[in-house]
Order: C-alpha cells, then sequence, then structure tokens
C-alpha cells in the first residue's frame, strides 16, 4: 500500500485539500476524508462547496447521509461507507489498519512543529508495517515536489 505525505509549508487545508480529491475522483476513484472532530467535518464541508464557484467536487457526511452515494466522505470516524479506495487524513488523525486501503494521503501543517512531529511518528510506523512512502513538500510554483520516498523490503 502506499502512503503519500503532504507537508503543507505554503497554503492551508483548505487550498490544499480540494485539488488533491479532485485528482481522486479525476482517476475514477472515491475517498474518505478522516478529520479530527465533527466541527471540522462539518466545517470542511461547508468549504468543499464553495471554495470554487467553478468546480464540483461531490461529497458528504453523516449529516448527508446516503453515503454509498458519495464520491467523498467526510468523516472524524474510522470508517469506509462509501467504498472508498483513497483515504485522506488531515487534523493528525490516522487509521486503524493502513492495509485496508489503497492509497492513503497523509496531509500535514508545516507550521505546526507538533504536527511535524506526529507526521515523523506516522512516517515511522507506516514505514515499519512495511508501506511505500513518498514524501511531498509544496513548491514555490503552487505544486508538489517529491522529496523523499521509501520503498519497501521485499
Amino acid at each position: 500500500m502506499r502512503v503519500d505525505f503532504y507537508h503543507l509549508t505554503r497554503w492551508g487545508l483548505d487550498r490544499a485539500l480540494p485539488p488533491l480529491l479532485m485528482k481522486v475522483l479525476d482517476g475514477g476513484q472515491r475517498a474518505v476524508v478522516r478529520a479530527g472532530s465533527r466541527e471540522r467535518v462539518e466545517d470542511l464541508a461547508a468549504h468543499l462547496w464553495s471554495f470554487d464557484p467553478a468546480a464540483w467536487l461531490p461529497h458528504g457526511t453523516a449529516r448527508d447521509g446516503s453515503p454509498a452515494e458519495q464520491p467523498v466522505w467526510l468523516t472524524e470516524r474510522d470508517e469506509n461507507p462509501n467504498r472508498a479506495t483513497v483515504l485522506v487524513l488531515v487534523d493528525g488523525t490516522g487509521a486503524e489498519s493502513l492495509a485496508d486501503w489503497g492509497r492513503c494521503l497523509d496531509l500535514f501543517d508545516g507550521g505546526d512543529a507538533d504536527a511535524v512531529a506526529a507526521a515523523r511518528e506516522r512516517w515511522v510506523s507506516a514505514r515499519e508495517q512495511g508501506h511505500a512512502l513518498y514524501y511531498w513538500q509544496q513548491s514555490d510554483s503552487g505544486g508538489w515536489v517529491e522529496k523523499a520516498r521509501h520503498a519497501p523490503t521485499a
């Protein structure tokens, strides 16, 4: 399984998350976004409806219901009710089992020393579990630059 760590250094989650989710959907996949609290889930859901008037990013939360119909499901729980293959972790959240997913995107705030330290711990844990790891950092041009990778040993 592949785990991609996204180090937010130039802009925050509100700006970084929508394009990553759009790439997931453009690839024909579904995603679960796991946030730190119910309030954060609802804040992110409201943002995804309004971040760009020209964009359409279909998603839902427990408040909306019908998780099986939602290409992107936002939750604070360790669940996969929309049969997603991509798990997106924000707010320092984790997963009981990363192996249950095809890919994981772990977004963390580079301006928060505690968030960076926790991301390092998640990297070590994922490496010890034998996952392929990629570390991305925001570039000056607004994209992502791969800074490191770890291939599991056979």
